[in-house]
């Protein structure tokens, strides 16, 4: 079995190396606390077994460990101007061997290794085992429903690089994208706008009816069009057909 507190704890332990002053330190630290939640609670929704439960939970304290390094070498969440953060967050577990201090069985390993390195790519690679995808899956809503909750509730500089979005713009070619494709080339993205679009897009991307349960629950979509504040009158005209979309699309797969 798994020691879930103890894994806390060794996480507690590793972050203490880092400021927790630093808002960007202390975002990510919540951040994957509560991932971890969510990975437990959409598990149990699933009638998973206590050992996949735990695992589940795990791999959400696991997901963005590379995260803490990325912001001290580079102060930036933006992967395509530092590093990828699954990445890196599979060598500091298993080259680098934090992952020992943990005393998880190895059996957990390649699982453990295939979700994080999968949670941040555009799809799931192909053939994983039912197991694996499973987790990879269940980490993947799991970071999405958080990340509403941090754009959310976080200064709007950290999340977005600016203090305010209300004369953002958006990009044509992004915009027919996630209204035709459901899909966003992220070398496409032009302006911050558009940063807003592709969190908007996550609504494509959910696993499982209950993460569309906690999505429509918490209101996140409704949330991300008032939050943006938008002023421009062609800004304000798409942003509210792409919530419409977006709102649609969760009813659909909630029938």
């Amino acid at each position: 079995m798994i020691d879930i507190e103890n894994a806390k704890n060794i996480f507690r332990e590793y972050v203490s190396n880092y400021d927790l002053d630093d808002g960007k330190i202390a975002l990510k630290y919540n951040h994957i606390l509560r991932v971890a939640e969510i990975s437990k609670q959409i598990a149990t929704s699933l009638g998973l077994p206590k050992e996949d439960i735990e695992l589940a939970e795990l791999i959400g304290i696991f997901h963005d460990i590379g995260r803490f390094e990325q912001v001290r070498r580079f102060n930036t969440f933006v992967d395509r101007d530092s590093i990828n953060h699954g990445e890196y967050g599979v060598k500091i577990l298993f080259e680098d061997g934090l992952i020992e201090k943990f005393n998880i069985d190895e059996m957990y390993y390649n699982t453990i290794r295939l979700a994080v390195i999968n949670h941040n790519r555009k799809a799931i690679e192909e053939g994983l085992s039912e197991h694996d995808l499973l987790h990879c899956k269940i980490i993947r809503d799991s970071d999405k429903l958080d990340i509403y909750h941090v754009l959310l509730t976080d200064k709007t500089i950290n999340t977005y690089g600016t203090n305010t979005l209300e004369d953002q713009t958006f990009s044509d070619e992004i915009v027919r994208e996630f209204k035709e494709e459901h899909y966003l080339d992220y070398q496409k993205i032009q302006t911050i706008g558009d940063r807003w679009i592709a969190h908007m897009t996550y609504v494509y991307d959910f696993n499982f009816k209950d993460s569309y349960k906690l999505l429509r629950e918490k209101d996140y979509i409704r949330k991300m069009y008032t939050m943006a504040n938008f002023e421009r009158e062609d800004t304000i005209k798409t942003a509210k057909e792409i919530t419409d979309i977006a709102n649609r699309f969760i009813d659909e797969k909630l029938v």
